[in-house]
């Protein structure tokens, strides 16, 4: 069975812990956690061993080693955080300078736009984060930890 090493980047408290763990009823800032689940990916089983990763910044040193280690990438923020969306375009150039691409190579990444069920604290439009996934080469969706919404998917 193929396994696939999946990083979880984003700023601190965008929700990756929640999006990863949705099972969860209580924030624990997180260094480095992981979590491995059996999938079908094109027909074929396999295992994804998701990397939850620390948002905050006294942890940067670490990254380049989860990056490294990476063969996929979610890239999260949080719909009701400006600042968390504009770092995303940050943490696709560390991906990509750390793994030695250029901005052509393919390289699988989604953007999730977390706590979309927080609709009155948006700062971020859905048409935002389409665009920017778009410009970056990645697939987009926006989620809810909290309410389950597109987790799974």
């Amino acid at each position: 069975m193929v396994l696939y090493r999946v990083v979880v980047l984003g700023d601190g408290s965008v929700g990756k812990t929640a999006f990863v763990f949705f099972d969860i009823q209580k924030y624990d800032p997180t260094i480095e956690d992981s979590y491995r689940k059996q999938v079908v990916i094109d027909n074929e089983p396999c295992i994804l061993e998701v990397l939850d990763t620390a948002g905050q910044e006294e942890y940067t040193a670490l990254r380049d080693q989860w990056i490294r280690d990476g063969e996929g990438f979610v890239l999260v923020y949080s719909i009701t955080s400006r600042t968390s969306f504009h770092h995303i375009e940050r943490f696709r150039e560390q991906i990509m300078r750390v793994k030695d691409l250029n901005d052509d190579s393919p390289m699988p990444i989604i953007i999730v736009g977390n706590k979309c069920d927080r609709f009155s604290e948006r700062e971020v439009s859905h048409t935002e984060g389409l665009a920017l996934a778009r410009r970056l080469n990645a697939d987009f969706i926006e989620t809810s930890a909290r309410t389950k919404e597109n987790v799974e998917r």
